[in-house]
């Protein structure tokens, strides 16, 4: 499987908007603004990309839904349960 990005590209300074009593609050915690943003981003990231993957696969599913509904699952003769 593809890897979502580069984890060893350089990192890069941005600017951005942020509630300021979510940032205070945040601050006071100590909790790291950066690591906590790319944490969300890989996360949205890789709900984008399976969202993605399963639009442009969405008739092979289908197709294989139906299949599977008519005949059975593949492997169902060796199915011990």
């Amino acid at each position: 499987m593809e890897p979502l990005f580069d984890t060893h590209a350089p990192k890069k300074a941005t600017n951005l908007s942020v509630n300021s009593d979510l940032l205070t609050k945040s601050r006071a915690l100590n909790i790291n603004l950066s690591a906590t943003l790319e944490q969300a981003l890989q996360a949205k990231l890789a709900q984008a990309s399976a969202e993605k993957w399963a639009d442009e696969n969405r008739n092979a599913i289908k197709a294989y839904n139906e299949f599977a509904a008519e005949h059975g699952c593949f492997g169902d003769e060796y199915r011990q349960f």
